[in-house]
């Protein structure tokens, strides 16, 4: 196989995944560009570490109630599935329908949301922005079981159209109102349309755990509204649909899954007044999803296929999320084959990098791009990637360390050692000047086994290994 083939596979897996090791991506190689990008988008056996496992050995990832267990649960499967798309477009829509603890105060229905997204994110976007408004998580969060008929709460309709589907300037303040009264009596059960914070902890009939949707006819306005200049008696599926034939949502989807999948947007704030990036792969992404009938998958497929997507003035432009940042290290080390209490070190210096699984900052998410790093952040991640693959201990730094060392290690020359530290941490390019620091390292070191882990520690410093 070519250089060229083993670089565009590896630019795959961390776009649609969180990387993979040297082994994986030859493996890919062998079956060609294009059957991989099938079998990430249909995995034929998914599988992972599993909740009978997890749960076991955490009692806090089976009950989730407190704010930790949903994000630590998460991050094992992440980090342990053979379906990484799946879990990279169930990120992708938190990152979109951003949900959270501190107004939730229930991990257990944050973690059904994310096994929503997983359930229905790579299918028809109709069916998940249905499945998001009966969602509880999303009807606590946005108020709608306040949302009352003769009494509307605006929050989730203005959300829904504003950061969820068509974006700001698509629509008028009458039709979030309209919508709003579309969504009327779309409310959870067992809440008792939560007038106190102290009912959401009822033991009676058994408390949150027991939150589930709710459609209440006598709490629905049924009467005649318009909306986006249609008219009709709509509930909240006519309104989905309505938005789901705008020629704006169509544009702002494409514009999410190119600002995720290939390079960095602007934020979402500034996309009104800033035109994206690539305005005609953005056509090309909003044509996809008219020609599928709205379906995300369909859209990946000709994302994942495109030239704009394959071309090398896009590699390295997008920075890893601290999620996508710390399970890419992990499935490198191999750290996690079974369940272990460090899952809980690990989740806690995702948040110091700045990212709380399911607990996102406001409605509108987290900032991607460079606004990920500053002079905390970037030492948090560079000293947690050094830490992570230079140590020994690691099943998977281990490996990595007997592939060089079983190349002649002794023998090698500075520059081939350095090449084959960026083989085995992904298949890694670097700049010109960074791969002269690393050669004048590689110098300087000696062979050993410590000798090339410590060279992997400075390769995984460098400003590529932060970005995709």
């Amino acid at each position: 196989m070519s250089d060229h083939d083993t670089k565009l596979i590896a630019h795959l897996m961390r776009r649609a995944g969180f990387g993979a090791t040297r082994g994986e991506i030859e493996a890919y190689a062998a079956k060609g560009y294009d059957a991989t990008v099938e079998e990430l988008l249909d995995p034929p056996d998914a599988r992972w570490m599993g909740d009978y496992l997890a749960r076991r050995f955490h009692h806090e990832q089976s009950g989730m109630m407190g704010p930790w267990g949903s994000g630590d649960n998460w991050l094992y499967r992440m980090i342990t599935t053979n379906a990484p798309l799946h879990e990279k477009i169930t990120l992708f829509w938190h990152g979109i329908f951003a949900t959270g603890y501190p107004k939730v105060i229930h991990g257990k229905m944050l973690s059904d949301q994310i096994r929503m997204f997983r359930r229905y994110g790579l299918g028809s976007f109709r069916t998940l922005l249905v499945e998001l408004a009966k969602d509880p998580a999303m009807i606590v969060w946005l108020d709608n079981y306040d949302n009352h008929k003769g009494a509307i709460n605006e929050n989730f309709g203005r959300e829904l159209l504003e950061l969820f589907s068509m974006g700001v300037g698509s629509y008028s303040e009458d039709d979030i109102k309209e919508c709003s009264r579309a969504f009327t009596g779309w409310t959870i059960g067992n809440a008792e349309y939560m007038t106190l914070r102290s009912e959401r902890d009822s033991d009676w009939p058994y408390g949150r755990i027991s939150w589930h949707f709710d459609y209440r006819a006598d709490d629905h306005d049924g009467g005649e509204k318009e909306f986006l200049g249609r008219r009709g008696r709509f509930d909240g599926e006519d309104i989905v649909d309505i938005i789901c034939e705008q020629e704006s949502t169509a544009r702002f989807i494409a514009r999410h899954v190119y600002h995720f999948f290939v390079a960095d947007e602007p934020p979402v704030p500034a996309w009104p007044y800033t035109p994206p990036r690539d305005p005609a792969a953005v056509e090309t992404l909003a044509q996809a999803y008219f020609d599928s009938g709205y379906n995300v998958k369909a859209m990946l497929r000709v994302l994942f296929t495109s030239d704009f997507f394959k071309a090398e003035n896009v590699r390295y432009e997008k920075v890893k999320s601290p999620a996508e940042f710390v399970a890419g290290i992990l499935r490198l080390t191999g750290e996690f084959d079974r369940p272990r209490r460090e899952i809980m070190d690990r989740a806690r210096q995702m948040v110091y990098m700045g990212q709380h699984l399911n607990n996102p900052p406001s409605v509108e998410g987290w900032r991607q791009g460079a606004e990920w790093l500053d002079t905390g952040t970037l030492v948090e991640r560079i000293n947690f990637a050094s830490e992570q693959v230079g140590d020994l201990n690691k099943p998977g730094v281990k490996n990595m360390v007997q592939n060089i060392a079983s190349s002649n290690g002794s023998q090698l020359s500075p520059e081939r050692i350095v090449n084959l530290c960026l083989e085995q941490l992904g298949e890694v390019s670097v700049s010109d000047s960074a791969r002269g620091i690393l050669v004048e390292f590689a110098e300087r070191g000696d062979r050993s086994p410590e000798g090339i882990a410590a060279m992997l520690r400075l390769t995984a410093s460098t400003d590529e290994f932060q970005r995709a």
